[in-house]
């Protein structure tokens, strides 16, 4: 049987998560096929505060008796910042790459297993299907920015929740333009902002910007977060131009 193996993870992460780890293993290690950790737990964009520490467990099977037994324990690990750990196995990896490659780029890039064979570490993208749901995905994100302004109603706290919840669910996006362009992605945010603009042609500061946002916890007034939405949104439809010029 593979022995867990979490001395790479911080040992304030491994501690945190271990409980779970232990708890699972103990009832159902013969259908486990491999744990890997993934997010931002294991960059140096981890914030002790409001990050969430996420996890793989890839099955041998589909076992949704497995999710019952998983189910009761998210009361008592949300409160140790773990999230809901993804559950798949090999085949569904197998059968899923053409259809969210960003997401899967993005966790052969970013992932620590920490038990079982190391399924991700070898996952191929196809560059048509990754320029598709990068095309896709830019459209969709105009759309919930346009939505989510209107939604705030010319609230400051809004408008900053909105851009800075933005730039956390684009960097795997912008991990996969980066691809798109034949360079090796990198992990940490502000070094995927700085190859995006190299990439692209692209000025980015306007994405820099909502990560100050980000880190500095709304400092920004209600004129300069309008100004700023003005940018991110003009930034976004101008990464949208690049990608429809990208031959699949």
């Amino acid at each position: 049987m593979p022995e867990l193996m979490l001395d790479k993870l911080r040992p304030e992460i491994a501690k945190e998560i271990k409980p779970l780890f232990d708890e699972v293993l103990s009832c159902c290690a013969g259908n486990v096929h491999s744990i890997h950790m993934t997010g931002s737990a294991i960059t140096p964009d981890f914030d002790t505060k409001r990050s969430d520490i996420n996890s793989i467990f890839v099955l041998k099977e589909m076992d949704l008796k497995f999710l019952e037994i998983l189910a009761p324990k998210g009361k008592k690990f949300r409160k140790r910042k773990v999230a809901a750990p993804l559950i798949m196995t090999p085949t569904y990896i197998k059968r899923s790459l053409d259809v969210f490659p960003i997401e899967f780029l993005n966790f052969r890039l970013i992932h620590e297993t920490v038990y079982g064979e190391d399924v991700l570490a070898a996952i191929e993208i196809a560059h048509s299907d990754l320029r598709s749901q990068c095309e896709r995905e830019l459209k969709v994100k105009l759309i919930g920015l346009r939505q989510g302004y209107l939604a705030s109603m010319g609230d400051a706290k809004a408008i900053s929740e909105g851009l800075v919840g933005a730039i956390t669910v684009q960097m795997p996006l912008f991990r996969g333009i980066i691809s798109l362009f034949g360079k090796t992605p990198p992990i940490v945010m502000d070094d995927v902002l700085e190859k995006l603009q190299q990439v692209t042609d692209i000025n980015c500061e306007v994405y820099w910007n909502v990560l100050n946002e980000k880190r500095q916890k709304g400092q920004l007034s209600l004129t300069e977060l309008n100004s700023l939405f003005k940018e991110y949104y003009s930034a976004t439809e101008k990464l949208g131009k690049v990608v429809d010029e990208i031959k699949a």
